[in-house]
This record gives C-alpha cells, structure tokens and sequence, in this order.
C-alpha cells in the first residue's frame, strides 16, 4: 500500500522529526555518491528529499513516482519540473540509461516486488548502482506509524540481499540509521544525535531504524531478465522454400 504524496510531503517538509530524518538519510546518501558529474540520477518512490545534492552537478536527475502514490512538482523554487508519474513496474525510460538508482518508499510499499527490481534492473546501465532505502524489521520506526517508515513491508538485511541476487544485483555495502525513536518528544529531538553516534558505534546492541544497502548491477545476469533481447522468428524464413521451419 502507497502513501498518499501529500502525507509523506507533509512529513519530510513540514514535521520537525521527518526534516531531521531527510537531513541524516540524505547526508549518507552523498556518502556513498559524492561525485555524480555527468551522470544520470533516478529515484523512484518518494525519494525527491535525497535528490537535491544532485541537482547541480548531474548530467540528468529524474524523480519518478508511482500512480498509486500520486505525484507532486520538484524541486520548486522557480527549477525546471523533474518529476514524473509512472507505473510501478513500466517506467518512462530507455534501457541502460540509469548510472545512480534510489528507492525510498517504493520497495517496501510494492505488491509487485520481484517486477519492481526488474524494471530497476532493466534502466540501469553497465556500472549502475542502485540505494534501496528501507525500513529496518527489528527497528522502532517500523513498528509505529507516525512515520511513513511504519507502513508496508519492513525487511531484514538478509532478507533484502537474498532478494536482489535474485535479481542479478550485488550487494556492496549496508548502513543503518535513525536510532532515536520516532517520537516528536522535545528530550528524543534534542538528544537525536547522542542516539545516533551510539547506535552506529554500537549496533549490536541497537537497531536503527532505516537501513540503506547499496548494489550494483550484475552484467551479464544469470537469468533472463525484463529488457533482455529475445529473438523472434522471421515469418519470411519459415516460409521461404528449400528452408524448414527453425524451432524456437
């Protein structure tokens, strides 16, 4: 089930808690991307709060958002329009054009997982990588629902790489973030970094909320994937004579 865009609008733009989440997602995911000069940039979701590190630099950054979510204008502030309504598992561009690929809120919101990871697959180009941010199934923000973290399909770190090396995508890292609780809560806002700072020094022993995991594109896949080229017979050379039929 897909939030409403207006609901996760109103969180990451309007509620103190959901800015200083997009602040701590956001300064990760320039970690993983800090130079993305010439590139193309995709997000799909609601990813549109950790696009705008992007926006100066990239060849092309594009926000695609699902039909059932809706869609809003981005980035505002007198810039051209980059958001796009598409279908969740038929988007509006080429194959192998993508060179950096996040979901958030896309994934885990999905009935159609699988076909989902396939069409990510299928615009990424060779060397493309893709950032699945998710909500973490032992964390706190998966389990209350004043965050759009609270809603879908949480997912554990295994669960997650087992599905992408299904769907020919390699793990190459993972992170976990957002340890305070989700609370609005005066004492939880202001001492969110000390939560912070400990959990990822100590993770065994707390469980952040969101967790990131980075993965490329395994080329060639071991399967036949959405994209792939298939061979259909031509009409002509079955019927031309002195030729028999060539299976298919």
């Amino acid at each position: 089930m897909h939030l409403d865009v207006q609901t996760l609008r109103d969180f990451y733009y309007r509620s103190a808690l959901g800015r200083a989440a997009q602040k701590i997602i956001r300064d990760e995911v320039v970690r993983f991307w800090p130079e993305t000069q010439g590139r193309t940039v995709a997000g799909y979701g609601f990813a549109v709060p950790l696009l705008r590190p992007f926006l100066k630099e990239s060849r092309r950054v594009i926000a695609l958002m699902p039909a059932p979510q809706g869609v809003m204008a981005w980035p505002g502030g007198g810039l051209p329009n980059v958001s796009v309504l598409c279908e969740e598992t038929s988007w509006p561009l080429e194959t192998g054009h993508v060179d950096r690929l996040v979901l958030m809120h896309g994934l885990e919101t999905s009935e159609r997982a699988s076909e989902l990871l396939d069409e990510c697959y299928r615009v990424l180009g060779p060397g493309g990588e893709a950032l699945f941010v998710l909500p973490n199934r032992s964390g706190l923000w998966a389990r209350s629902d004043r965050t759009p973290f609270g809603y879908g399909r949480p997912y554990s770190l295994g669960q997650l790489e087992t599905q992408l090396k299904r769907h020919d995508f390699v793990p190459e890292a993972h992170l976990s973030v957002l340890y305070q609780p989700p609370s609005t809560r005066r004492f939880w806002m202001r001492t969110a970094q000390l939560w912070e700072g400990t959990g990822r020094a100590i993770p065994a022993i707390m469980a952040g909320g969101v967790m990131l995991v980075l993965a490329s594109k395994k080329h060639p896949p071991t399967r036949r994937g959405v994209g792939q080229a298939v061979r259909i017979p031509n009409p002509l050379e079955v019927l031309s004579p002195g030729k028999a039929p060539k299976p298919v």
